[in-house]
Formats: structure tokens, C-alpha cells, sequence
């Protein structure tokens, strides 16, 4: 069995105990480099069995697909699906699988870490301090703010808590609002036009979908507070 990589870079599987755990399995290719083309993406898994996506930058769509003759499995490093044509690998026999889960606390506490970033001014004071000046000027501060998140998944959901934890009102919009997840994580189902008029912060975690792609267009920009921050760790 052929098992390609065909984009790790930056590296997150290269000379880990995983790859050695792969490399049980069969013949293991990695590429440390992006392919420059469609066309060096197909070089690089015309002959696999396997491939291990680990970058949403690869693309998959039918023409690639059909060119992968070997091809039996897409195995996807992360929750998202949307680089995969996925009417097309199941036409094509090929199946397609996601892990998610992988890095939600790592995208959560990423949202957070921008939030902070962004309401404390931390690049713009950090490039003057260094550059010897002092910066003067008042500073956001994100205690008792109305943080508004769209999109309730696990991404979402820990983002609330991590939000909670700094003492934010966190209120939320989602497609399928749950009562009991309401409960559970201490926050507010509210109507998306009412979190984007109210928060403070606006934090993004959705998946690209045909229903979630343009969801944020000219019309809910002209809803937002003019002072309010705006995060995307999404894809929509």
C-alpha cells in the first residue's frame, strides 16, 4: 500500500512517532513543499492508495480525483471536508474521512489570543516600544464586553467557555439551536441580527457550506457596533 502526503508544510507530521506509526502500514511519501499546481498534485498521488491530507490549501477536486487511479482513501487531517469534492469521491469509490476534534482548543484559545491582541492593541504597542517609543493611549478591555459567536460546534462551544472564563457575556447564533447546550455552557441563543448589533466581539466558527458561505456580507457589516472587533478562524 502507497501512502502520500502531499503537503505538509509546515511540517506537523514529519519526524513524529505518527509517521513511524504510518509507515507500519506501507510505503510512506511526504512533501515538505506545497505543490505549485494542479498538475504537481496529481503528479504526487497519481499512484497512491492512500493520501493524508493535511493542509487545506490541497485541492480535490473531480478531475484530480479521477486522474488518482489507485486512489481508495482521503484521510483528512482536521474537521473540515470542503477542499474534497465529495460527490465526486464517492462516485469514484474513494472515501473520505475528517478527525474532528484535532485542534479545537487550539483554534479556540487561537480566536481568544486574537481577541486580546487585537482589543489590546499588543502589535502596534509592541512595534512602538521596541521601536523606543512609549504609546500612550487608552486600551480595550474585553472584562464584562458582550462576546457574540456564530456558530456553536466544538470550536464554538469551548470559545464560550474560554470567553466566560474572562468575564464576557457570551451570547450566540447558530443554525440549530439546543436548550440544553444553551444550559450547559452558560450563554444566550439570540437571533443573528441581534448578535451582530450587540457584541462587542464577533468571533466566527463556521463550516464553508453552500448555507454559510457570504453569510457576513456588506448588510451585517453595516449592523456591527463601529468599535466592535471581528474574528474569523473559520472557513466561511
Amino acid at each position: 500500500m502507497k501512502i502520500v502526503i502531499p503537503d505538509d508544510y509546515p511540517p506537523v507530521i514529519s519526524g513524529t512517532k505518527h509517521l513511524e506509526e504510518l509507515k507500519r502500514l506501507g510505503e510512506v511519501v511526504v512533501y515538505n513543499t506545497r505543490p505549485e499546481s494542479e498538475e504537481e498534485l496529481v503528479e504526487r498521488i497519481k499512484d497512491a492508495d492512500v493520501v493524508v491530507n493535511i493542509r487545506a490549501y490541497c485541492k480535490f477536486p473531480e478531475r484530480v480525483l479521477e486522474k488518482a487511479r489507485s486512489l481508495k482513501l482521503i484521510s483528512i487531517f482536521g474537521a473540515g471536508t470542503d477542499n474534497v469534492d465529495l460527490e465526486a469521491a464517492s462516485k469514484l469509490g474513494i472515501a473520505v474521512t475528517n478527525t474532528p476534534g484535532t485542534s479545537t482548543e487550539a483554534v479556540a484559545e487561537h480566536a481568544l489570543t486574537l481577541m486580546l491582541a487585537v482589543a489590546r492593541r499588543i502589535p502596534q504597542i509592541d512595534r512602538s516600544v521596541r521601536e523606543g517609543r512609549w504609546v500612550r493611549g487608552l486600551v480595550t478591555q474585553l472584562y464584562g464586553k458582550t462576546l457574540g459567536i456564530i456558530g456553536t460546534g466544538a470550536i464554538g462551544s469551548h470559545l464560550a467557555k474560554l470567553g466566560k472564563g474572562i468575564g464576557m457575556n457570551v451570547i450566540a447564533w447558530t443554525f440549530h439551536p439546543s436548550a440544553e447546550k444553551e444550559k450547559a455552557l452558560g450563554i444566550k441563543y439570540v437571533p443573528l441580527d441581534y448578535l451582530l448589533k450587540e457584541s462587542d466581539v464577533i468571533s466566527i466558527h463556521l463550516r464553508l457550506t453552500e448555507d454559510t458561505k457570504g453569510l457576513i456580507g456588506e448588510r451585517e457589516f453595516s449592523l456591527m457596533k463601529k468599535t466592535a472587533i471581528l474574528i474569523n478562524t473559520a472557513r466561511a
